[in-house]
Parts: structure tokens; sequence; C-alpha cells
């Protein structure tokens, strides 16, 4: 029927594996991208000396542009322009066709100032990227920057094994029978060949690795959460986002579940099965 749990959770896991997949997808392109040393571009100091003194020069220029904006003004003030400035069609035709000796054309002034202020704004951008970038480079040479960096490698390899493996069992209409602790157990055991219960330390494996994937997947969700709510909450919408909050997490920890048993041992598999449905 159509109020049936087989039918709500199957809907409410499409929005929640979308989620999962578009948030992994994020996670494995920004990772290598963040933590690996081969997409770090060569910033030196003289380059970030180089910005500064530009953004330097460019603040000294709006300064001295708006101070001749103001003594403009404050000479017009003087000679009572601004009080005696003719009104009218013909009063503002003849101040723009005639000029006064020594006067400023301010709305061009105004305009270079606009325009200086815009680039200063690019600069300090450019300024704040290069420290950046500058930082990760050396913690890239650190103990802990050289760990993660190989995590990128090691990670890009695992992703693109991941999406030729879906992609053949999308096309072939595969599941998976075992689940890749066990797999991976076997064949470690056929290949070295030694005596190891395979059964027993599998369910305990899988039961560790599922725990971690539980972790570490709400913890990404909750800081990726955090980061766009800070951009986009103000104090009227903070009780919409905290609502829009936890019907994510509802549909994520659902989509979980139904995702997870690809990673349990059958009989445990099973158990999920008969509690979800035949999804």
């Amino acid at each position: 029927g159509i109020l049936s749990i087989e039918q709500l959770i199957s809907r409410v896991g499409v929005i929640g594996v979308t989620l999962m997949a578009l948030l992994s997808g994020f996670g494995a392109v920004n990772c290598p991208y963040t933590y690996m040393s081969y997409f770090l571009r060569n910033v030196t100091d003289a380059d970030i000396l180089a910005l500064e003194r530009r953004l330097l020069q460019t603040m000294d220029m709006i300064v001295s542009k708006k101070k001749r904006i103001a003594v403009a003004h404050r000479t017009m003030f003087q000679r009572g322009e601004v009080h005696n400035r003719p009104t009218g069609f013909w009063g503002m035709i003849k101040s723009v066709t005639t000029s006064v000796p020594g006067s400023e054309n301010l709305s061009l002034i105004q305009q270079e100032v606009d325009a200086l202020e815009e680039l200063s704004r690019q600069l300090f951008l450019e300024t704040a990227d290069l420290h950046a970038t500058k930082e990760r480079i050396e913690y890239s040479k650190t103990f802990q920057g050289k760990y993660f960096n190989f995590l990128g490698y090691f990670f890009s390899i695992y992703c693109v094994w991941k999406i030729f493996m879906a992609t053949i069992n999308i096309v072939f209409d595969r599941v998976g029978k075992t689940d890749p602790v066990t797999r991976g157990i076997e064949i470690t055991v056929n290949y070295l060949g030694i005596q190891f219960d395979v059964k027993f330390w599998s369910q305990h494996i899988s039961f560790i690795l599922v725990g971690i994937i539980i972790v570490t997947s709400i913890r990404g969700l909750l800081i990726t959460l955090t980061k766009f709510f800070y951009a986009i909450s103000s104090s009227k919408s903070s009780n919409v986002i905290v609502l829009l909050l936890a019907q994510i997490m509802g549909m994520y920890f659902v989509s979980s579940v139904l995702l997870i048993r690809m990673s349990m041992p059958p009989e445990y598999r099973i158990i999920i099965t008969e509690v979800l449905g035949e999804l």
C-alpha cells in the first residue's frame, strides 16, 4: 500500500541517498584537492610582498582621492556654491555648462574611487588566498601533511576504482553477495596461506567498520551543513533551518541504514532487510 513502511522508506531513501551521493562526491573531490601537494601552486614570500605593496599603493590612492573630494567640498562650501546653487531646469543647464575656475570634477573622481575600492577588495582577497596557500605549503612539509598527501593519492585511486565497479554493477545488474570485509579477509588469507577464522573475525571487523562509517559520515554531514547554515542563517530563519536540519538528518540516517547493509555479513543483512522490507 501507499502508507506501508516500504513505500515511505523507499521515497525517503531516494532523497537521502541522493544527498549522500552529493556529499560523498564533494568530499571525494575536495579532500584530495585540499591535502595533496600536487594541487598546490608555488607561492613565495616575494609574491606576497609584491601583492601587499600593490594593495598599499591602491589604498594610498583611495585616501588621496577622497581627500581631494573633501577639499573640493570644503572649498565649494566656503564659496557658497552649496547654498547658492541655482535651481530649476535652466539653473541645472547653467551649472553643467559653466565651470568654476579651480573646481574639481567630483563625479569623475568618485568613479575613480569606486573603481579603486573594488580593485582593493580583489587584491585583499588574492592576498589572503596567497597567505592560505603559503600556510598549506608549510603544512604539507610536516609529517602530518605528508601523511594526508599519501591518503589523498590513495583515496583518489580508490574513488576511481569505486566508480569503475559501480558502473559495472549498474550495467550488468550485479548485487554484492559478500561484504567487503569478509571478501578482503578471504583474499588475504588465500594469498598468504595462513590459518585464520574468517567467519569469526569478519563479524567483529564488520561491526567496527560499520560504526566508523556511521560516525564519520554523520560527522562529515554535520560539519558541511554547519558551514552552509552559517552562511545563510539569520535571526528570522534560524527555526526553519533547524527544522530543515532535522529533516535532513532523518533522511540521512535512513539512507545510511539502507547502504550499510552491504558492509555487513549476509546473516545480519537479512535482519535489516526484514525490518525495512524488500527494498
